[in-house]
């Protein structure tokens, strides 16, 4: 019985007490605009993404989340732009956010309608930096600055 105790100890604070991963992307359509994505729970403009799924890889976490933020289908990824850790970079939970650039298609279109509000292609002097959700001013600045980063 004891064993069991500690097992499943050990196991709940494996969960509770580590980082979850989940992934950015920084989707690119075939005219350089980059599509972004508003949040329902801030209001604010941010990068597709979301969490990866027990027994998926980030390649398939990356084209579930941009089905169903955005509708578009994921042609390529081209590079790996960070990963970030910080803390509080979600307020939500502590999370391990690998960023990545994507070539992407198709037409836009919100399947997951209880987390998105809208989804939207911008030019990049248009994107609003200063205002993104989450860290991704940062994301994007570290991208447009041609950086990789670890955080």
């Amino acid at each position: 019985m004891r064993r069991t105790r500690q097992f499943v100890q050990t196991v709940l604070g494996i969960i509770f007490r580590h980082p979850v991963t989940g992934t950015s992307i920084i989707p690119i359509l075939p005219d350089g605009q980059i599509v972004l994505v508003r949040r329902r729970d801030n209001g604010k403009w941010c990068l597709p993404g979301g969490m990866v799924n027990w027994g998926q890889n980030l390649a398939t976490t990356v084209q579930r989340e941009l089905a169903e933020e955005t509708g578009l289908e994921l042609i390529g990824i081209r590079r790996l732009v960070g990963i970030y850790s910080e803390p509080d970079r979600d307020p939500r939970i502590h999370s391990i956010c690998v960023v990545i650039e994507a070539d992407v298609q198709g037409t836009m279109q919100i399947e997951d309608t209880l987390e998105i509000s809208e989804v939207q292609a911008f030019e990049r002097s248009a994107i609003p930096i200063g205002s993104l959700s989450h860290d991704h001013d940062r994301q994007l600045q570290d991208y447009f600055d041609g950086k990789t980063t670890l955080a």
